[in-house]
């Protein structure tokens, strides 16, 4: 026989038992019915790859080149870029309707891929989901100036903001 006083308990833990059950029951996504096999995970359905706002065609060319960490230093970064048109940094038109770039720490170009977001921001990489790891993402663009910044956190403090001032063409 039990004592009110162990009842009481008793009853205490099978209500809280039978309300973690149903609790994971809704949150867990599992059911109270029996089960066959394991549980299936749900994958989240992959979104169609967006278009940019930018066009490969509008960044293709000679670009100066250089970086900078600190805000204050764009327009020191900018004028240091136009210096470096002397031996551009080339940005190639891809095959496959891409611009041909280099990932970082890639030794040799390859084609990438301009992305849209639905947040309205661009990004450059390769093709997979946007943002990538190995994008960076087009923090501005004019059409004369380009700056960029790598998604990956360890490659955005190695290689700062990159900026790239298109050079004038040959004459």
């Amino acid at each position: 026989m039990i004592s009110s006083r162990n009842a009481r308990t008793v009853a205490n833990w099978a209500a809280a038992s039978a309300l973690t059950v149903l609790l994971a029951a809704c949150g867990g996504g599992m059911s109270l019915g029996p089960m066959s096999g394991s549980p299936t995970p749900v994958e989240p359905a992959e979104a169609p790859e967006m278009p940019a706002t930018i066009r490969p065609d509008e960044i293709v060319g000679r670009w100066g080149l250089a970086s900078f960490q600190n805000p204050n230093d764009r327009a020191r970064t900018e004028a240091a870029a136009r210096g470096q048109c002397k031996q551009p940094y080339v940005i190639g038109a891809g095959q496959s309707g891409g611009v041909v770039m280099h990932l970082a720490d890639q030794a040799t170009p390859q084609e990438l891929r301009l992305k849209g977001s639905p947040s309205g921001k661009n990004y450059i990489g390769p093709a997979g989901p946007t943002p990538g790891e190995q994008d960076r993402e087009i923090i501005s663009f004019d059409g004369r100036v380009l700056i960029t910044r790598f998604i990956d956190k360890d490659a955005a403090v190695r290689y700062g903001n990159m900026v790239y001032v298109r050079c004038a063409p040959r004459a």
